[in-house]
């Protein structure tokens, strides 16, 4: 149980388990409906779906996602369960908004970032958004913190071909309009929910004081996304002509996706994960003003 009297989806899987090892759910027996749970819980459908398919994993369902409610199986040996084809990794663009609709299932939704921009969080909450403006996902608070590359050091990336010459202010600017811009959106997409549903948000930003090679979020302190900013060489055009550069195909990036209920080094990333961040955001970081 959350302070609140609810069930988080990792909850209602504990449940679920301790029914299924104590024979009060016998193997092949059915479980209540999604509603059913959802109300047996005092949670939205998502984080009853979450739950189920956190127990499919580990082979304690079968006939998870048929269009009936599953079944209880016999436990497997831990070598024998394989994460889902859905977890192969995925661009960024596809792969980070499911993740997210997960995370707003938990009453305490924690989403931390360290990006170039954050230009793909914007559409990848879109949906999670639209689910609590539907009342179909009720989180009580969400805290947002995101580390970006400060406005003041020489970024690796994205920077002119040219290298020296006028054009490096020019691609600065641009990254830094992009930086601010999307920061902006982010936080006012967030905080509105305060008004309209009365959550409790906090949206925070650090600055990094060099460029982040990879991208990392982590999703409720159970989940790591990571991926590598691939950089290329591209133009764009301007009033003046064109610009070359090197810069980075952020939603293009493959995103890995390691959970702890995933085993040991699952675990493991993510906790040194979470570590990695909360030392960077409590030393070496300083505050961000988005202007």
């Amino acid at each position: 149980m959350t302070g609140s009297g609810r069930h988080t989806a990792q909850g209602v899987a504990d449940t679920l388990r301790e029914r299924i090892r104590t024979g009060a759910l016998r193997p092949g027996e059915r479980l209540p409906t999604q509603t059913e749970l959802a109300e047996e819980f005092g949670v939205v459908r998502g984080a009853v779906r979450q739950a189920l398919r956190i127990l499919q994993q580990e082979g304690l369902l079968s006939n998870v996602g048929k269009g009936s409610p599953p079944r209880a199986a016999e436990p497997r040996p831990a070598s024998e369960v394989l994460r889902p084809a859905s977890e192969v990794p995925q661009p960024t663009m596809v792969a980070l908004a499911p993740r997210l609709i997960e995370a707003f299932a938990a009453p305490h939704v924690r989403i931390e970032a360290v990006c170039l921009t954050a230009q793909s969080l914007i559409p990848a909450l879109g949906e999670p958004l639209r689910l609590i403006h539907e009342g179909r996902l009720r989180p009580d608070r969400i805290d947002a913190r995101i580390m970006l590359p400060s406005r003041d050091i020489n970024l690796a990336f994205p920077v002119s071909v040219d290298a020296g010459s006028a054009e490096d202010d020019t691609v600065h600017q641009r990254w830094l309009a992009m930086r601010n811009a999307v920061g902006q959106v982010l936080r006012y997409n967030l905080q509105s929910l305060r008004g309209t549903h009365d959550i409790d948000v906090q949206v925070t930003f650090r600055e990094l004081p060099f460029t982040p090679p990879v991208k990392l979020y982590l999703l409720n302190g159970v989940e790591a996304l990571f991926a590598h900013y691939m950089i290329t060489r591209r133009e764009e055009p301007t009033d003046s002509g064109t610009l070359e550069m090197y810069d980075t195909l952020g939603l293009e990036s493959l995103l890995f996706s390691f959970e702890q209920r995933a085993g040991q080094r699952d675990a493991a990333f993510v906790e040194q994960s979470q570590k990695w961040f909360d030392a960077l955001w409590e030393t070496i970081t300083t505050d961000l003003t988005l202007s």
